[in-house]
């Protein structure tokens, strides 16, 4: 709905190099792996697994922070999402926003933007169990909207998140804000990659 990757990239690679944690020398393959997952996940991975469970709180925390703090002024919808969101309305298509991100996060986009009263369901990482490329957000969204896992179109913009959909049975359109579309090149559940979402035609997507 927003480009904040670079955002939250910048305010994760603060917070490492606060943690005293050496980075990867590949930063596009290591951002690339972790969108998606919860926050937990990432800082227990690269803190590893001698870090308290505190500690890893408290190191995640410290990167949302730092995160809503450096891209406040800057939020703003993507092209074309408020227009999209409007005509799903109008078709009377139920909608869910399903991210691993804190409610803390959804809030500061949502609420912010005054987006939420656009959807029926809005879920967490506090949610489930595992973040993306598990489905279990995806299922879980759908089963409390009322509809068939099969019968989602997803709208994603990291690799895990349409492995995500691929495993829910979900279809997916692609924003390409972070990776380049071709990287999704021979997956069919993808039905278009688009770099906002100008001109989408959701009669059309849904068949």
């Amino acid at each position: 709905m927003v480009h904040n990757m670079p955002f939250h990239n910048k305010a994760l690679v603060d917070t490492l190099a606060e943690a005293g944690v050496q980075l990867p020398s590949d930063m596009t393959e290591f951002y690339n792996s972790i969108y998606g997952k919860k926050t937990a996940e990432v800082f227990r991975v690269m803190l590893g697994s001698h870090m308290k469970d505190d500690e890893v709180v408290y190191w995640g925390e410290r990167k949302e922070i730092l995160y809503r703090e450096q891209y406040a002024k800057y939020r703003e919808p993507l092209p074309g999402l408020l227009q999209l969101l409007e005509r799903a309305n109008t078709l009377g298509l139920p909608m869910a926003v399903a991210s691993a991100s804190s409610p803390q996060n959804i809030s500061f986009i949502l609420d912010d933007l005054d987006l939420r009263h656009h959807f029926k369901i809005v879920m967490s990482g506090n949610d489930v169990q595992y973040g993306k490329p598990n489905p279990e957000i995806f299922i879980k969204s759908a089963k409390s909207m009322g509809v068939e896992p099969s019968d989602c179109l997803v709208f994603e913009d990291a690799m895990n998140g349409i492995d995500a959909a691929r495993l829910a049975n979900m279809d997916a359109v692609f924003i390409s804000t972070t990776i380049d579309a071709r990287e999704l090149d021979g997956q069919p559940h993808v039905v278009r990659a688009v770099p906002d979402f100008t001109h989408l035609n959701l009669q059309t997507l849904l068949g």
